[in-house]
């Protein structure tokens, strides 16, 4: 069984720069996006009773093979590592696109790596005809201590909340009181939806009325590794988040004009502009840090929480500017800001806030409070 995976003592260089490969997975992640994930097509989905575009994920997941990144090829995946799935959650931040990468391809499919009888139910989530979730709350950090259900007479009992894309899981993986993590299909339980801010990324409350679950191996290791590698990844999403805000802005003042000159051409805005731009660009940096680090194993519990704790408010800045500097368009429904701003709002507490991984970055490096 792989154990989560150890802080290295090494001070390996990490490699922060996108390779050809990486380059050509995002133009073809780009590519679909683009013709299968409009922003009014966005707005409308989370405004209905089914935000999830399950068409869009089969493309993603059956198509392009991209649910299985993660997933060695001996056990039915792409053998790819955490670099290339991060470039996917860029591509998909980008978009707001309302898929569940991050909670299947990436948080259930790590829990799964971590347990000793998964392999039939990670090849399903590899091929992406199936969807997982860890049923462990969105907000909660690596290492953090997790609620659980009760195992009673051979079933599970209890309520479980907070936890993401569970409306469009066929299977839950589901931590129980007596150490173990439990499969559970979605039959077998009743989920039901919760207020969220970011629609495109909707929780729920999960209850266990005698639901009948299949032991798939420890519930700790398996937990902690898939937060840790959901914390870091997530940062690549956030990034996508903030590329596109500052992007699109940057686009639109040039349009823009005031006074017979485009509105970009004004010295304070430009100011506004380069802060922002050296805002994201530290948060790529430590983005490709954690996803580097993640895929070999080095200084990866610092990477992360270097990653978490830079990236939230950054993410959050960029799309604030976006909506304030789009003027009054910007506040409308039909505009897509709104979409990025919530994302990055949601965002910003799940798997950690900033603050929280700020204390277990000064831990790790036993810098303590005066």
């Amino acid at each position: 069984m792989e154990g989560p995976r150890p802080m290295s003592t090494t001070s390996a260089q990490p490699d922060l720069l996108y390779s050809e490969e990486e380059d050509a997975l995002r133009a073809a992640v780009r590519d679909l996006l683009t013709d299968h994930c409009d922003a009014a097509g966005v707005i409308a989905r989370s405004e209905s009773e089914a935000p999830h575009d399950m068409e869009l994920w089969k493309l993603l997941a059956d198509g392009m093979g991209l649910a299985g990144l993660l997933v060695p090829e001996d056990r039915g995946g792409q053998g790819a590592s955490h670099r290339e799935a991060a470039v996917v959650l860029e591509e998909l931040g980008r978009a707001v696109a309302p898929v569940p990468y991050l909670t299947s391809a990436v948080v259930a499919t790590e829990a799964l790596l971590a347990c000793d009888d998964s392999a039939e139910l990670l090849a399903r989530l590899a091929s992406g005809r199936t969807i997982g979730a860890l049923a462990v709350a969105l907000h909660l950090a690596p290492g953090a201590a997790f609620p659980v259900v009760r195992l009673e007479d051979g079933v599970l009992h209890g309520e479980l909340t907070g936890i993401a894309d569970a409306s469009a899981a066929d299977v839950l993986l589901v931590p129980a009181d007596d150490g173990g993590l439990y499969a559970v299909e979605r039959d077998a339980v009743t989920v039901l939806p919760q207020v969220s801010l970011d629609l495109t990324r909707p929780v729920a409350r999960v209850r266990f009325e005698g639901a009948a679950g299949r032991r798939l191996g420890d519930a700790e290791p398996a937990v902690r590794r898939a937060l840790l590698s959901a914390a870091g990844l997530l940062a690549s999403e956030q990034l996508g988040l903030a590329d596109w805000s500052l992007t699109e802005t940057v686009r639109y003042l040039k349009e823009r004009k005031q006074f017979n000159r485009p509105v970009g051409g004004f010295q304070a805005l430009k100011h506004r502009l380069a802060q922002l731009w050296l805002e994201v660009a530290g948060l790529r940096a430590a983005a490709r840090g954690a996803a580097d680090a993640l895929a070999t194993g080095e200084d990866v519990d610092v990477a992360v929480v270097v990653a978490q704790a830079y990236a939230a408010p950054v993410a959050v800045r960029a799309a604030e500017e976006a909506l304030q500097l789009h003027g009054g368009i910007g506040m409308t429904w039909e505009h897509p800001v709104h979409l990025c701003l919530k994302r990055a709002k949601a965002d910003s507490i799940a798997y950690g806030t900033a603050g929280a991984h700020r204390g277990a970055l000064a831990e790790l490096v036993d810098l303590q409070a005066p």
